[in-house]
């Protein structure tokens, strides 16, 4: 038995050996196919992975789960290229590689079937909520609804200018522009060359109007663009609601929804005047569109964009017929130079449009001895290649020679104009409320209008019309803005910055963020220091807080977007006219300004895009000399006691809390107010009741106001009152009885008020009207009878009509001294606050 058992024993384990023998034996012989197995399917999987770990990076999601599949098929390839290595005289290792290549394979399989397949589901439905999102964002910004035919003329870009000069560059630019493997451009080029009049010269440009059509877009950089603003002022021109943005990187990417709908048409954005320090920020306005082209201006000649355009200054040939225009060198001209002395100024210009243009206009209607002055002038300059402290230096040669022939310096006013942001537009009206309490000038504005035509006539500034709705007689300026170039802005606030900052008449100071200049926040931590060492040593004696006193008339500060309002102390005892520019959501009154007992004129503009609410506006109950105060773009808050104050303008202001929930009536707030205008106030329904106690008004201008409905029941009672402005309120029904009684009304302007069915009866009651606008009433009917009486007027009455407007008057008798004049209204709709930063 026992032979036996031992003899069962060793042949079940001769048995077990076998079956291991042959085994192995057949894994040995499937090692070269697993191998070959392996090898094809590594192969065909590893360029896979690699191009999804690169559109994993393009997409910015992380990368742990492809890196764990890339980390299993770089196993593989190393297994795999290890047994490919081993040789027919290893061949006892088959079985064993053979094994480890199998269980790869298995685990490689079951990670593709189950893990990724996993991620494909999960990654498919983020893809789904993005979707959502985005047809979300579509359906709330009125994407639907666009076409790109919707969108009519250039967004941001002024009227056409003049060009002269420069029509070989404008060709030679847009032939490079049309390319079709030109998607970003570069003109680049010194201060004053002219590019951004190129740029613009190019979008009315038939050819590349041809090409896109409405969809031209134009906006201006500057040193310190605001992305925000851009974006939001390019969807408002597209027709869309204007989102709020997070942050800059989300309104780029909203800007990528709105531009790749528009971009089903061929779209031109032209990025004017770009700074260095904003070079990566052109790079995110690009967006892979057909059709989608980038015109960049700069002073820098960006190399990442590709080549750029360099635009060379002028040759003498044209140099000399844009000199001639500039300085209109006619029959008329008080002195018509010899050649000589023509081309030697034209050579100190050295080709730059800027400087050809304001030395041009400098010397026009000039004498001989003027002229020479200014050849001689120019050869004292820099013989160096031009640069911009070199013009800088040859426009001061213009204007120093302006002369005193005004009752005030024109110098003076020209200086005026650095004192507000760059490559903003400048409300005359702001200029004429600042000269006439500065420089004693009249308040209707005649004499700064006549400084303005001369510095215009001398290239120093343009002036530009928004939208004629009055006769020049009248001098209504709410549409009149002043503009001048960044250039001649340094040239501007140049002339203030040669005394120390103490003794500036014009002090501009810029704030961005909290980084306030180091002068001011030295001066305050100095005066701190003092503060707390006289209490520590001194107890009984407390000595003054030092801080920074100046001597400035006027006060100029410009804080950006990210400014808290924690202002450093100043005193500012001379200061009469205080200019805020302003960019946040939430602004406070500096607390100096309560000791400011000069001022007589605040000025605060939002540059920002929405309305900004303004906090401590009742510390200026405590001034008693300020007499005009005017915000833009502000939630106007409850009124204070102003008993000075003679004008208040009000410009696309919130006035609901002011007028609807203010705890002091205006007329106890603002007893001796002659002139209030509010313009483009959108949410302004009706004025307050009590305005109509507020006897020494003369002058209401209530325009673009499209809710207004009605005026006060009790105007009638404002005796003093000369001019009833109310043009472009469009939902303005009916007037107020009794409008007959205003005695001393001269001025009447219900011009497009399209809602209003009918002018007041007793309006023939008013002898001492002298114009009635009422063109684009196209719900009238018929003209009161009254109007009948107006034949016993000692003067001539005009009624400025459109054709259908005019043809109301043909079944009245005629009437001696009553004039009807047609006039067609000239509009620009590019002002409106421009696509700026």
């Amino acid at each position: 038995m026992a032979d036996l058992f031992s003899g069962g024993a060793v042949g079940a384990l001769m048995g077990e050996a076998l079956r291991a023998a042959i085994e192995t034996i057949n894994k040995g012989r499937e090692f070269k196919p697993t191998l070959e197995k392996n090898i094809e399917t590594l192969n065909s999987i590893a360029p896979l992975v690699d191009e999804m770990m690169r559109y994993n990076d393009k997409l910015d999601r992380p990368r742990q789960e492809i890196q764990r599949l890339q980390n299993r098929v770089r196993e593989g390839q190393e297994l795999a290229q290890k047994c490919s290595k081993l040789t027919r005289w290893k061949f006892l290792s088959f079985p064993h590689y053979q094994g480890k290549l199998h269980s790869k394979d298995l685990k490689l399989q079951r990670y593709l079937s189950m893990d990724v397949q996993a991620q494909n589901a999960r990654n498919l439905m983020e893809v789904l909520l993005k979707v959502s999102e985005i047809l979300d964002i579509l359906g709330k910004e009125d994407f639907g609804k666009l076409s790109g035919n919707q969108i009519k003329g250039l967004s941001g870009a002024p009227e056409e200018p003049k060009c002269m000069g420069m029509d070989k560059h404008l060709s030679k630019l847009r032939v490079e522009l049309l390319k079709d493997d030109v998607s970003v451009l570069v003109l680049t080029g010194l201060g004053g060359s002219g590019k951004s009049t190129l740029a613009k010269k190019l979008c009315w440009d038939p050819h590349v109007k041809g090409k896109f059509g409405g969809n031209i877009f134009f906006v201006t950089f500057s040193e310190t663009p605001n992305v925000k603003n851009i974006v939001q002022t390019l969807f408002e021109h597209c027709g869309c609601r204007v989102p709020e943005f997070q942050s800059d990187e989300d309104a780029i990417n909203k800007l990528g929804f709105l531009m790749r709908h528009v971009g089903k048409n061929p779209t031109l954005l032209v990025l004017d005047d770009v700074w260095q320090s904003s070079e990566a920020l052109v790079d995110k306005f690009r967006f892979q569109i057909p059709g989608y082209k980038i015109l960049v201006t700069s002073r820098v000649a960006f190399q990442r964009f590709g080549t750029p355009w360099p635009l060379e200054p002028l040759n003498h040939e044209d140099a000399v017929s844009l000199f001639r225009h500039s300085a209109q060198l006619n029959s008329k001209c008080l002195y018509m130079p010899d050649d000589n002395l023509l081309n030697e100024i034209v050579k100190g210009c050295k080709g730059s449009p800027l400087a050809l243009e304001v030395i041009g206009g400098s010397l026009c209607q000039q004498p001989f001895e003027v002229w020479q002055d200014m050849k001689e002038r120019l050869e004292k300059q820099s013989i160096l290649e031009s640069s911009n402290k070199d013009l800088l230096s040859r426009l001061q040669q213009s204007l120093d020679i302006l002369e005193d022939k005004f009752s005030v310096s024109e110098k003076e006013c020209f200086m005026d104009l650095g004192l507000f942001p760059e490559d903003q537009m400048i409300p005359v009206a702001i200029l004429i409320d600042m000269w006439a309490e500065i420089h004693k000038l009249d308040e209707d504005g005649r004499k700064a209008m006549t400084i303005i035509h001369d510095l215009t006539t001398r290239n120093l500034i343009k002036l530009i019309v928004t939208k004629k709705v009055a006769k020049d007689v009248d001098m209504y300026y709410n549409n009149h803005f002043v503009v001048l170039h960044d250039l001649l802005r340094k040239l501007a606030i140049h002339q203030s910055e040669r005394e120390q900052i103490e003794q500036r008449r014009k002090l501009t100071i810029e704030i961005n963020g909290d980084d306030r200049p180091e002068w001011w926040v030295r001066q305050n931590q100095q005066g701190i220091v003092s503060r707390l060492f006289s209490l520590s040593f001194l107890p009984g004696r407390l000595t003054e807080q030092k801080q920074l006193k100046v001597a400035a008339k006027v006060l100029s500060i410009t804080t950006d977007e990210n400014f808290a309002s924690d202002w450093c102390d100043m005193t500012a005892d001379e200061a009469e006219i205080v200019i805020l520019n302003i960019r946040s959501s939430q602004y406070s009154l500096p607390q100096f300004i309560e000791k400011m007992n000069k001022l007589k004129v605040l000025i605060l503009t939002n540059y920002g895009f929405h309305c900004s609410e303004v906090n401590n506006f009742e510390m200026l109950s405590a001034l008693s000399d300020l007499r005009r105060i005017r915000l833009e773009k502000v939630s106007v808050p409850s009124f204070c006691i102003l008993k000075s104050l003679v004008k208040l303008s009000l410009h696309m202001c919130n006035t609901s809390q002011a007028f609807g929930n203010s705890s002091i009536p205006i007329s106890e707030a603002m007893p001796n107010l002659v002139e209030l205008s509010i313009d483009y106030c959108k949410d302004l329904e009706n004025l307050p009741e009590e305005l109509c106690n507020i006897t020494p008004l003369k002058k209401l201008s209530i325009t673009n106001c499209h809710k207004l409905s009605a005026l006060p029941r009790d105007t009638a009672n404002l005796k003093n009152l000369e001019v009833l402005r109310l043009s472009s309120c469009s939902d303005l029904e009916e007037m107020p009885e009794g409008i007959g009684r205003l005695c001393n009304l001269r001025c009447l302007d219900v011009s497009d008020c399209v809602s209003l069915s009918k002018l007041p009866e007793d309006i023939g009651d008013l002898q001492n009207l002298e114009k009635l606008y009422m063109k684009g009433c196209s719900e009238l009917s018929e003209v009161p009878y009254s109007v009948m009486n107006f034949e016993n007027a000692k003067h001539q009455i005009i009624v400025l009509c459109d054709e259908e407007s005019a043809a109301l008057w043909e079944n009245v008798p005629s009437i001696p001294n009553l004039k009807i004049e047609t006039a067609k209204e000239d509009i620009s709709l590019n002002w409106l606050h421009g696509v700026r930063c």
